[in-house]
């Protein structure tokens, strides 16, 4: 028998506020020292009042609308009973029928909601404790109370695959949109795949009581990186496929996913909403969204990693997987239109318009592919460069206009990134590319006097070393001269040797 999967999404992100969802506490993910941004409110003391944080409701307001979602007219928080070390009220203030945002898509899978809760504290489980050896789970409530936007989707994947790739952009929307970090290292975006089996009718067709039906979910809880989704679901899938197999029943459960082993691993029944018995949050009237202007946060919302991909394709003639390269790296997409803002040449006539092809694509070369590399090299972001962005468009016109080679421009390059000084400047104290062959032609009889050796091996037909002599020349200029110029005068010039 052959199986479909289905698959639904709860995904949980920590939004970039200041403060926490119903305190002055600070949300500071990077807090070394446990316990320190903690309050009475997020700790619960009796008589603590709860505040909703605007910053955080604007936020989920925002994705909302981003993501083509409805902004509920009337919302409310609730109460969402359960008990937990990490859960210091021993209910987790959250939302249940009237979440901020209902509907929306991405990537062609539905979204059923949006809401906003409150974080949890973080369990620190160790080995042993200081003083014996017995293990211990500690309780770190900075987290504790931290705004919690958890998103919904109907169960519309099929696969890994869709699940990664669902997660990646909404990664990404939320980076433009600001609203998080959305680092699953940090725990800031979280996956939840709930994923079921169901049988896909043979040439002997199904009984009309299984048609249509999803098999028996199981959600797996937690899963903070890309390649753990999709390795989770996928192993899901199979052991899922091989319990039906063998006749049984899958259980209704929650799992978790054991990064180690690569397999999930049971945790505990699955709960239902009665189960939370949730209730209206007494502390917190319901209000209206048009309070914080929907419309506005709508007109104010930027360009979408979905528009951005056409617009680059359209204006730049990027290929789909240039624009990928920079769209899925927000801060490199804007130092790019920065740069080339910068370029010279802006006419449409022909020499002018060749000339600007040919900067844009040193442009996009040298930024996505030497000055990456020496942020990677060094640990640093684009937030760190000392280049400037006219300064990097300064250097793709020297190029392209023949000023400075390849050689010497990665040479300036790297001298740009260490001190951010103007490769006209550079090109200033150390000249320009030697190009007149008047020049270069005392150079070329210059090595062809010292490596005899190669010119007579060149003359008796060993190509490779005419790159041998090349390469000698370029080392005499600097590295200030074209190899193909430097080739033909040196092939000229044993010709008539």
């Amino acid at each position: 028998m052959d199986y479909l999967p289905t698959i639904g999404l709860e995904i949980h992100v920590e939004l970039k506020t200041t403060t926490k969802m119903f305190c002055d506490c600070p949300n500071n993910p990077d807090e070394p020292l446990p316990n320190q941004n903690v309050c009475p409110v997020c700790l619960a003391h009796p008589g603590a009042l709860p505040v909703p944080n605007r910053e955080a409701i604007e936020d989920v307001i925002k994705v909302g609308l981003a993501l083509g979602g409805k902004i509920n007219p009337t919302t409310k928080f609730d109460r969402k009973n359960y008990f937990y070390p990490d859960l210091p009220k021993g209910y987790q203030i959250s939302q249940y029928d009237q979440p901020l945002v209902l509907g929306g898509a991405l990537l062609g899978v539905r979204l059923h909601r949006i809401h906003l809760e409150e974080d949890t504290a973080r369990l620190v489980h160790q080995s042993s404790m200081i003083n014996d050896h017995s293990p211990a789970s500690l309780v770190d409530f900075n987290r504790a109370g931290v705004p919690l936007m958890e998103l919904v989707t109907e169960p519309d994947l099929h696969s890994a695959e869709a699940v990664a790739n669902f997660a990646k952009e909404l990664q990404l929307i939320l980076r433009y949109l600001g609203v998080s970090d959305a680092d699953m290292e940090k725990g800031q975006l979280r996956i939840e795949p709930n994923i079921s089996l169901s049988e896909i009718a043979d040439e002997r067709g199904l009984d009309a009581d299984k048609r249509g039906k999803l098999g028996t979910k199981v959600e797996v809880k937690n899963i903070n990186s890309f390649r753990a989704a999709f390795s989770a679901v996928e192993y899901e899938i199979k052991r899922q496929t091989e319990v039906l197999e063998r006749g049984e029943k899958v259980v209704h459960e929650n799992r978790g996913w054991d990064d180690d082993k690569k397999k999930t691993v049971s945790q505990r029944s699955k709960e239902e909403a009665h189960d939370y018995r949730y209730f209206p949050e007494p502390d917190i009237p319901p209000f209206e969204t048009e309070i914080f202007s929907p419309e506005e946060l709508k007109t104010a919302l930027p360009e979408l990693p979905a528009e951005l991909r056409d617009r680059f394709q359209k204006e730049y003639g990027f290929t789909a997987a240039q624009a990928e390269v920079l769209v899925t790296e927000p801060d490199l997409a804007k130092f790019y239109e920065q740069a080339e803002s910068e370029l010279k040449y802006r006419e449409q006539d022909e020499p002018h318009a060749e000339h600007r092809r040919k900067s844009q694509a040193l442009l996009f070369n040298y930024l996505t592919s030497d000055l990456k590399g020496l942020l990677n090299e060094t640990g640093k972001t684009v937030a760190d460069l000392k280049v400037q962005p006219e300064h990097l468009a300064h250097l793709a016109d020297l190029l392209a206009e023949g000023s400075v080679m390849s050689r010497q421009a990665k040479d300036m390059l790297r001298r740009m990134f260490d001190t951010g000084d103007d490769p006209e400047d550079i090109l200033a104290a150390e000249g320009r590319a030697v190009t007149d062959e008047s020049a270069l032609l005392p150079v070329i009889k210059e090595v062809i006097a010292e490596q005899p050796k190669a010119v007579g091996d060149y003359k008796a037909g060993k190509e490779a070393s005419m790159q041998f002599l090349v390469g000698m020349a370029m080392k005499k200029l600097q590295g200030k001269s074209n190899p193909e110029v430097l080739r033909g005068l040196f092939v000229a010039e044993l010709k008539t040797d």
